[in-house]
């Protein structure tokens, strides 16, 4: 039994929330009432966090020894010894093929963005995450991909204002993420994870700040160009610009002021005001798009 418990939490169920990016499309193309458009999106979701789980436990396995010298990831499943490096192999080997051949069962290009997928974030298992500013890149590109996804699998054509607005929160939740294990760390963090040498807090506060601004006049120019309006038939999604806002800036202050900024899934699901926050946007985005008039 502890050992099916150590599979699961080795599986990082709580990092699923990851792939809600799936739902995207769904919500901004306005299929969201069409019963066969979210059936396949639920699927998709389900498949890529069966994806997502079989790389998190061979990214366990390469980093094992590097864990154990962690203050937090220590006590992860196979660094604390509950989990064998071959059971998790065994169960990775397992769940990969079966979330890249169920993408397939959806349509041609679902399964070729599951393989893409698949590739992108085994190599920075094996190799990008030592490469200074690709790692961030990286990761940032496996969030746009759970988006594309969500888009192929309900066969609508993706926007750009969505693949660039998902590609600039996910580099902010990464910087911040990297920033936050500078912080935790301290002197040790290079001998943790060799790539945070090259790093420094003044350098991810620099970047983190940019990306920041470029966030919010992303989102805004989104909500008022006229491809937009066109598209979704009102002019009225600019009223969720301050969720936006509000989001950004609370999550920033978690990072500054509370330091928790480590685990952007956690802060998610655990911090009250932006839970809440998060929940309002999605009703606020569900109202304008499928409720109000234009």
């Amino acid at each position: 039994m502890k050992t099916a418990i150590g599979l699961l939490r080795a599986m990082r169920p709580k990092q699923w929330t990851k792939n809600l990016l799936v739902f995207a499309a769904l919500i901004f193309a306005q299929r969201l009432d069409d019963p066969r458009a979210t059936s396949s999106a639920l699927v998709t979701f389900v498949l890529f966090c069966l994806l997502s789980s079989s790389v998190y436990l061979v990214n366990d396995v390469m980093d094992i020894d590097e864990d154990r010298q962690h203050p937090v990831k220590r006590h992860r499943p196979l660094a604390s010894g509950l989990v064998s490096p071959a059971l998790a192999l065994v169960l990775a080997a397992g769940l990969g093929p079966v979330g890249v051949i169920g993408c397939f069962l959806i349509n041609f290009s679902t399964g070729l963005v599951a393989v893409s997928y698949l590739a992108l974030t085994l190599a920075y298992t094996l190799w990008l995450k030592r490469i200074l500013i690709i790692d961030v890149l990286a990761v940032a590109i496996g969030y746009v991909l759970r988006a594309v996804v969500g888009a192929t699998a309900i066969r609508v054509e993706i926007s750009p204002w969505l693949l660039i607005c998902t590609v600039l929160l996910a580099l902010f939740l990464v910087l911040c993420k990297r920033r936050q294990e500078l912080v935790m760390l301290e002197e040790n963090a290079a001998q943790h994870r060799a790539i945070l040498g090259e790093y420094s807090s003044y350098l991810l506060d620099q970047m983190i700040g940019v990306v920041t601004a470029s966030i919010f006049m992303s989102y805004c120019l989104y909500t008022i160009s006229e491809r937009t309006v066109q598209e979704l038939g009102t002019k009225n999604l600019m009223y969720t610009i301050p969720f936006v806002i509000y989001g950004i800036f609370r999550y920033l202050y978690l990072v500054h002021q509370k330091n928790r900024g480590d685990a952007p899934d956690q802060v998610l699901l655990t911090d009250g005001p932006l839970l809440v926050n998060v929940v309002l946007y999605v009703a606020a985005v569900v109202l304008v798009l499928y409720l109000s008039g234009g």
